[in-house]
């Protein structure tokens, strides 16, 4: 049985998570949030339009890191085929 995974770790991603589960929450231009690992948010982040990082209450700095992981990560970076 696969581990528990945080919310913001995308279905076909198929990376684990790195940290706790609660450490970033990703929010988009909406306000609709997912909290997550700092992997995972930072994928997401890298995912979305407009979105950003708000640390959790026991990760300080988390979003600082989350938003500099994410400048170096592509889109929706577990698909590996190209697209166009």
């Amino acid at each position: 049985m696969p581990a528990e995974r945080c919310r913001a770790a995308h279905p076909d991603d198929p990376t684990p998570c790195v940290g706790p589960h609660d450490a970033v929450l990703i929010l988009d231009r909406n306000n609709h949030g997912a909290d997550g690992c700092e992997h995972h948010g930072a994928r997401l982040l890298a995912s979305l339009d407009g979105g950003r990082p708000v640390s959790g209450p026991t990760s300080p700095g988390a979003a600082i890191r989350v938003h500099k992981a994410a400048g170096s990560i592509r889109p929706f970076p577990w698909i590996t085929t190209n697209r166009t």
